[in-house]
């Protein structure tokens, strides 16, 4: 389960997304994000399934490994539909006792999980289309206005990098510690799902120590190579938009359009 995880992986490659401008494919999850949820119908949610398949298609990366990290989230996904098919009220289809399936909670349910994949697909869809480089120069560019009151943002952009490259690290370390104690004789599978989670919390030290360490080593690295903050400082590739882009942004504007319009109207 732990190499499942795609979030904050990047995925090299030469498609479409993959030659965006980072600002735009961060605009356009911010979209997609907010289109989940505006969209609550089936008509809605076919456009953003259309919407997420193109742009599956256009990242070239393997879908295989694009579901794979559902895997990770498959108990929150249980938790949430089996709770809002027990709470919540409505018309009753099925009863034991203080135990009640409502027709509302059904729908509710469909609907958490299925926008709950889908945040989950469209941000594994940046990360594996955007380099942690790039991802920083976009946010640090977006941002900008915000110095202007004194917020440091270069320094938020570069706290947000820096957790999202450690994702894959610290899920690779994971790894290689499981992997450790279970040739020492750990077994990670038996008992329960409490008994497996037991099972883990062995595991938690020696990540710590793991992840401590590597925070370090990254603080010295940066004070040995004289870093001290945004000011003053450029880039060596700056951000530009291209045509592509432009493109990139009447599609955003069309699919927002339609998300509004189907919120609205109620279709």
């Amino acid at each position: 389960m732990i190499r499942d995880i795609t979030i904050g992986q990047y995925y090299p490659g030469k498609s479409i997304l993959h030659k965006l401008d980072p600002r735009t494919k961060l605009i356009g999850t911010l979209i997609f994000i907010v289109s989940v949820f505006l969209f609550h119908s089936v008509p809605g949610y076919l456009v953003a399934t259309a919407f997420l398949a193109a742009m599956i298609y256009l990242s070239k990366v393997p879908v295989r490994f694009i579901f794979k990290g559902l895997r990770a989230i498959f108990f929150i996904l249980l938790f949430t539909a089996v709770f809002n098919i027990l709470l919540t009220p409505g018309k009753v289809l099925w009863q034991w006792k203080f135990l009640r399936v409502t027709e509302e909670g059904l729908i509710l349910a469909a609907r958490m999980a299925v926008r709950l994949v889908y945040l989950v697909i469209g941000s594994s869809i940046m990360t594996l289309t955007t380099s942690p480089n790039q991802l920083t120069n976009a946010m640090e560019r977006l941002l900008r206005p915000l110095n202007k009151i004194h917020i440091p943002v270069h320094e938020i952009a570069m706290m947000m990098s820096i957790a999202l490259r450690f994702i894959p690290i610290l899920l690779e370390e994971t790894d290689k510690i499981m992997k450790a104690q279970i040739a020492r004789g750990a077994d990670f599978e038996k008992g329960n799902i409490f008994q497996k989670a037991k099972n883990m919390v062995p595991l938690l030290v020696p990540l710590f120590i793991s992840a401590f360490r590597r925070a370090n080593d990254l603080a010295m690295a940066m004070e040995a190579r004289c870093y001290h903050g945004g000011e003053n400082r450029t880039q060596m590739k700056p951000l530009h938009y291209h045509r592509k882009d432009l493109i990139a942004f009447l599609v955003l504007l069309v699919y927002f359009v339609i998300a509004l319009l189907s919120r609205i109207f109620g279709i």
